[in-house]
């Protein structure tokens, strides 16, 4: 057993990398959704000036950024703090259960950003890039 963790222990930096990007991607694709409709949404667009409209932005400049590993520490901070405000605005109120409430993909990126805010991008990043250059 200790063989096998210590060989799956030289690949979490890469599994840290595929965490960011996966993350990323799905982010990235709620904002593309509220922005552009792809994929397609029920409902009018949100007006940019909106708390939906400015969350759309945040969700696909944000994923976008989170996905190349650029500013990944500082982005992951606000993104986090995004979806800890949209949980208790948005979510809480409707039911206790994150299940019932439809927040427990916000509870679930709030605690990735988190993370990636102290963990960082990984090894395969343009910050990471950046810091060998």
């Amino acid at each position: 057993m200790a063989a096998l963790t210590n060989r799956l222990t030289g690949y979490s930096p890469y599994a840290l990398t595929l965490l960011r990007i996966m993350s990323g991607l799905l982010f990235l694709a709620h904002g593309s959704q509220k922005l552009f409709g792809l994929p397609p949404r029920t409902g009018p667009a949100p007006d940019l000036a909106s708390l939906f409209g400015l969350g759309g932005v945040m969700e696909l400049v944000g994923g976008a950024l989170i996905v190349l590993g650029l500013f990944t520490r500082p982005v992951a901070f606000l993104l986090c703090g995004e979806m800890a405000f949209a949980y208790f605005l948005f979510h809480a109120p409707k039911n206790f259960y994150p299940a019932l409430n439809g927040g427990d993909a916000a509870i679930l990126f709030c605690f990735i950003f988190l993370y990636l805010t102290f963990a960082g991008p990984g090894p395969v990043s343009v910050d990471a890039a950046r810091r060998r250059a």
